[in-house]
């Protein structure tokens, strides 16, 4: 019978982890069960920092962007040592469980420490890059790509001023689902995300016939290209110089970079983290172990942990073909 579980973020921050810890904490008091709140994700295991958490540490959180346990990224974790050092903790506090929000890295950490730990771990999915197998969203995501949007909405004003060019960076590591979702919902004129294929320094022209023909045909007015990060060779700076020198207009990047994992949750992250944080919790008071709690077709569910990197999660393939297809017309 589970009395203690600790609970941990992990990795990059995501609107709603707040929310998630929030409804972990108020459904493990419902079952009688202590939660233990780590500091700094992983590193609070190995450095044994920790908190205990009641119902009134998380009364008035759910609107809050961060984690008030804070995060961190933890190489020594993914040491032999460092997985031993972090179950030792585990069993000294007595906790019966690990419950961990994060994305696949931090996934990764918490099949590192298994082989070593007694107890149950189930793992939230809180990313806002939306690439963890075996669920439809990852907390963070909705609102990430509302503040993309905001912000692309701005930029498409003084663009449509100055009749400009504009490349906008977003997040998402190895993944478009940010760029591809606030691309189509900004209506921008090119999306360009590793989905698409890798573009390389000598391969401007997929990128300057499209603009060429908008000018054709509108004349010379604003134009959005919305880019993932890491999609060009020396990134989106140099992508835009190259345009610029290759267009003779003049071409501007704006990098939103980490405003994108700040601000309150909106309501679709905070209903999702709330249904992820309690479901996760009656899991493992009914035995779930080196699961993750997801949600596919509005149904909370499990999904092996050792799963969810598993392979790369894909993107909406209709809107991947709609864009490249009045991308090319």
């Amino acid at each position: 019978m589970i009395k203690r579980i600790g609970i941990l973020t992990s990795g990059g921050d995501a609107p709603g982890m707040n929310a998630a810890i929030r409804a972990a904490v108020l459904t493990a008091a419902a079952h009688n069960i202590d939660v233990i709140g780590f500091r700094h994700g992983f590193n609070g295991l190995l450095e044994d920092d920790s908190q205990t958490l009641l119902p009134q540490h998380v009364q008035h959180i759910i609107q809050q962007g961060g984690t008030i346990i804070k995060s961190a990224r933890c190489k020594a974790l993914h040491t032999d040592a460092g997985a031993r050092q972090a179950a030792d903790t585990l069993h000294r506090l007595q906790l019966d469980a690990l419950l961990i929000i994060g994305g696949d890295g931090s996934f990764r950490g918490a099949l590192a420490i298994a082989p070593y730990y007694r107890g149950q771990i189930i793992g939230v999915p809180g990313t806002i890059d939306n690439d963890v197998d075996g669920t439809d969203f990852t907390i963070g995501f909705a609102t990430a790509i509302d503040t993309a949007l905001d912000a692309i909405d701005k930029i498409r004003d003084t663009a449509d001023a100055f009749e400009r060019i504009f490349l906008v960076e977003l997040m998402g590591r190895h993944s478009g689902y940010i760029a591809l979702s606030a691309g189509i919902a900004a209506g921008a004129e090119q999306i360009i995300c590793p989905e698409f294929g890798a573009l390389q320094a000598n391969a401007l022209k997929t990128l300057i016939t499209p603009i060429q023909r908008a000018q054709l045909l509108r004349g010379k007015s604003s134009y959005i290209m919305v880019v993932a990060e890491n999609s060009y060779p020396g990134g989106t700076t140099a992508l835009a110089e190259a345009l610029s020198s290759a267009l003779g207009i003049e071409c501007r990047a704006c990098i939103l970079g980490h405003i994108q994992r700040g601000g309150s949750p909106v309501g679709a992250d905070r209903i999702l983290a709330t249904k992820l944080g309690a479901f996760a919790v009656e899991q493992l008071v009914a035995g779930a172990h080196l699961m993750m709690a997801g949600e596919i077709n509005q149904q909370a569910l499990l999904y092996p942990l050792a799963q969810t990197g598993e392979r790369k999660k894909q993107i909406d393939p209709f809107l991947v073909r709609w864009q490249q297809q009045i991308a090319s017309d």
